[in-house]
């Protein structure tokens, strides 16, 4: 073989030779590549809340008028997830963890409320409302939570949200005692979501000598001024705490902000039972509004 067909033929050998490795990496590359996504898809795991159900029943926006809102206690609310009743007012987001309820207005309500909601209550022994607790007893709640979307008014302002409350409860004798058809005392804590902010309501005598049985009436207490934390937490994440005891109640926001409630109004609340509430309580009944309120932590202790 002359020496220029030698060279020619060692020139495309050498190019061969290049070409198929450069294809082998590539090749090994898109492998790698592909291993690497696929080990991607495994890390991403189903978040879950840390909440535990068995104390709790939940009202949904869903029956026939009011007084007609649908309830489910435990342990039917334990199933949440695959129940279809529930699914589309309390659901999982496994993306973030979190339990979240969704609420519109409907004609399904509570019998003492024009607003329909997706709130828990608390149930102390579950699938029973009859047994509370009392200040003197005391009790503690803390949640991590967020206020994901609210609908605007036709003034541009968001609408309010009830996200956890105390609400009173008057014992059978008691109800007896003032002639009442049901149950139902005040809520003596309201916490709102309110243009991205966080408001507290709680309520006072409007006479503060009236008797022990007057004081049993609801029409003898009325709502106070009010009182909003300094920090606006919008659409985050944020911690609250609600800690009772005798005559006492003290919320807190973010461990950083405190409301101190513990004048006499307080200490004369202590003839009534409790309950917690967390969820969603929506505060509206324009058309197309609605809100969603994720809870990522929520538990109680007495």
């Amino acid at each position: 073989m002359s020496y220029f067909r030698k060279e020619i033929v060692l020139s495309i050998l050498i190019i061969f030779i290049s070409v198929n490795a450069t294809s082998q990496n590539k090749g090994s590359s898109h492998t790698e590549s592909a291993i690497k996504t696929k080990k991607s898809r495994k890390k991403k795991k189903v978040k879950l809340p840390k909440i535990n159900l068995s104390n709790w029943k939940v009202t949904i926006p869903e029956g026939t008028g009011k007084g007609g809102a649908i309830s489910v206690q435990p342990p039917e609310i334990l199933d949440y997830a695959t129940n279809e009743t529930l699914k589309l007012y309390m659901y999982n987001d496994s993306t973030k963890g979190a339990l979240t309820f969704y609420a519109y207005p409907t004609s399904a309500t509570t019998a003492n409320t024009k607003y329909s909601r997706s709130e828990l209550r608390e149930q102390m022994v579950p699938g029973d409302d009859n047994v509370n607790w009392t200040f003197k007893q005391g009790g503690t709640l803390r949640a991590k939570l967020s206020v994901d979307e609210v609908s605007k008014d036709k003034n541009g302002k968001y609408h309010k949200v009830i996200i956890l409350q105390i609400h009173g409860r008057l014992t059978d004798d008691q109800r007896d005692l003032i002639g009442q058809k049901d149950n139902n005392a005040p809520p003596v804590l309201k916490i709102y979501w309110q243009n991205g902010k966080i408001r507290v309501k709680t309520k006072k005598l409007k006479f503060a000598g009236i008797n022990s049985v007057g004081i049993l009436h609801e029409e003898a207490w009325t709502d106070d001024e009010g009182h909003n934390f300094e920090e606006k937490v919008d659409f985050r994440k944020f911690q609250i705490e609600i800690k009772v005891t005798d005559g006492k109640m003290v919320v807190s926001l973010n461990k950083n902000e405190y409301a101190v409630y513990d004048d006499f109004n307080m200490k004369r609340w202590g003839i009534f039972e409790n309950y917690f509430k967390a969820g969603n309580y929506f505060q509206s009944r324009d058309e197309g509004s609605f809100a969603k309120v994720s809870f990522y932590e929520l538990e109680v202790e007495h």
